[in-house]
């Protein structure tokens, strides 16, 4: 497999061995090897049914591979129980497809949520500083009192990455983060994406299915076919790349 590293590999964040997950018999990784450096975004594409969104589940625990190992910054999470996945969680947090906010409590109370999960003494004062300033990082001040029913897909959105900014995690992993929006909004999401990376330093892996956000976001691009990567590289360098799956893929005519 073509890593696209160099010879002064830098310090790895997150790192995928052989990791294999089956659903009722039918195999959907069949090894996955994966090296995501510091950071770095990484997007992970692949045709339907692959299994993208469950490697992000398998990063930050939620699932658990049959076989293989994960590391976040050295430390293996296959392994872990759930009281040790919180201490991983502090700096992994995910921004799921939908959002996943809680109809229930307001933008504000959605944002602090985790914070205050780990936090119960801090007060109203420290938490609506975090709320306005991780709001404000989305383009969303002002906002702290609607509800999500109030808010448009992509304002959801904007509030689920203000959510996992408001932890302060040194890995964020998107799972399809402009499906279901329009281009203009798309566009919206993919610059915010660059900038959360330029301004805090985040490692992000981006699971999605959209070929032009990809090349938007992305330092590496990591294809996922048959159960496992078929190819890691730069935008430029998979263009170029002999295999024609790859090449299929990237230019649209196959889903591999």
């Amino acid at each position: 497999m073509n890593t696209g590293a160099s010879e002064n590999e830098p310090d790895i964040a997150v790192e995928l061995r052989g990791v294999e997950k089956s659903f009722e018999g039918k195999k959907v990784h069949r090894g996955v090897d994966l090296r995501v450096r510091e950071g770095e975004t990484l997007t992970l594409v692949g045709g339907s049914g692959q299994g993208k969104s469950v490697l992000l589940k398998e990063i930050i625990g939620l699932m658990k591979p049959d076989a293989g190992e994960i590391f976040v910054h050295g430390r293996e999470v296959t392994r872990l129980g759930e009281r040790e996945l919180i201490e991983v969680r502090k700096e992994v947090a995910m921004v799921f497809q939908g959002g996943a906010l809680f109809d229930s409590l307001t933008v504000s109370e959605n944002v602090i949520y985790g914070v205050r999960e780990r936090d119960r003494r801090m007060t109203a004062a420290e938490a609506a500083r975090i709320v306005a300033e991780k709001l404000k990082m989305v383009d969303m001040p002002g906002t702290e009192g609607l509800y999500p029913a109030e808010l448009s897909g992509g304002m959801k959105k904007r509030v689920a990455l203000a959510r996992a900014l408001a932890i302060e995690p040194r890995v964020l992993l998107y799972d399809e983060p402009t499906t279901g929006l329009d281009p203009a909004t798309v566009k919206r999401i993919n610059a915010l994406i660059v900038r959360t990376k330029e301004r805090v330093g985040v490692t992000s892996i981006v699971v999605t299915h959209d070929m032009q956000s990809a090349r938007a976001v992305t330092d590496r691009l990591a294809l996922l076919s048959q159960g496992r990567i078929l190819a890691v590289n730069t935008w430029e360098e998979i263009g170029r790349s002999p295999d024609p799956r790859v090449r299929h893929f990237i230019e649209g005519e196959s889903d591999t």
